[in-house]
């Protein structure tokens, strides 16, 4: 299958999934998402496959959901945001819908990340069963700067704990990887450079269990997290999300964004800007 913004490649039994728009950070686009969806259909029918690993060429693992695509209504996804209604579904469908796929994927997930883990793209990688760093690594999701609750699915209380978590938010802290070590966010942080080495090494060990027994151990406990109540508040979150993102403090600060930037919307939110 022929990919225009990510790789697809298959060592062993290790496939190779790898965002791959590093000029603009990674940031996920509509065919971003769908081509991530059709290599999660590749792994899946292809027997000798047993651990993905999710990584992103360039100097960043992803920065976010890609914001010019979106504001520019560039395909029919974009378009159908004009309405609230539009909005949910876009969001249902290829944010929570493509991101829950992943997360309850058969086979084992790794994350490899470095540079830039931000917003979507820090919500993509806690998708993934485990997650490997490099020592370059930033965590950080200011979209509450931008009238947005956390995005669609909020990971940040399940990763990093509740007190952590609104700070994390509230105050737009980024983290780095030996903190997000610290937190449990990630598995193991490495130098940049022994990044592949130390994803290729975890990947490995995980294929020696035999698949149907993996599949049962990360069923068994995404099951437990779920009766721990993992899936419920992630979905109140997303119909909060959606409820303060039609707000108009929200779709005033999209306006601003759309004609002025994220400059702008930070301008008017310090009372840099007044409204008559």
């Amino acid at each position: 299958m022929d990919f225009e913004t990510i790789t697809y490649a298959v060592d062993g039994h290790v496939a190779f999934l790898t965002l791959n728009r590093p000029e603009v950070a990674n940031a996920q686009s509509s065919r971003m998402i769908d081509e991530i969806d059709a290599a999660l259909d590749l792994a899946d029918a292809d027997d000798e496959v047993r651990v993905v690993v999710v990584g992103g060429n360039g100097k960043h693992f992803s920065a976010g959901h890609d914001l010019k695509d979106i504001l520019s209504g560039a395909d029919e996804w974009a378009r159908m945001r004009d309405t609230p209604e539009g909005k949910l579904r876009h969001e249902q469908v290829m944010y929570w819908d493509k991101s829950l796929r992943l997360r309850n994927f058969r086979k084992p997930t790794i994350a490899s990340v470095h540079g830039a883990v931000a917003a979507a793209g820090l919500m993509l990688a806690c998708m993934c069963d485990l997650i490997v760093a490099a020592d370059d690594a930033r965590f950080s999701n200011p979209v509450a700067r931008m009238t947005g609750v956390g995005v669609e699915i909020l990971v940040e209380p399940w990763e990093l704990g509740p007190r952590k978590a609104k700070e994390f938010l509230w105050c737009a802290e980024t983290i780095t990887a030996p903190e997000a070590e610290r937190f449990g966010l990630v598995n193991k942080v490495v130098p940049r450079d022994e990044l592949d080495a130390a994803v290729r090494e975890m990947a490995d060990k995980v294929a020696l269990v035999p698949p149907v027994t993996a599949e049962a151990i990360k069923d068994v406990v995404n099951h437990t997290l779920d009766r721990m109540g993992q899936h419920d508040s992630w979905r109140y979150h997303f119909m909060v999300h959606q409820l303060v993102s039609a707000s108009a403090t929200a779709t005033g600060a999209l306006e601003t964004r759309k004609q002025g930037g994220m400059d702008a919307v930070k301008k008017e939110q310090a009372g840099g800007k007044r409204k008559s």
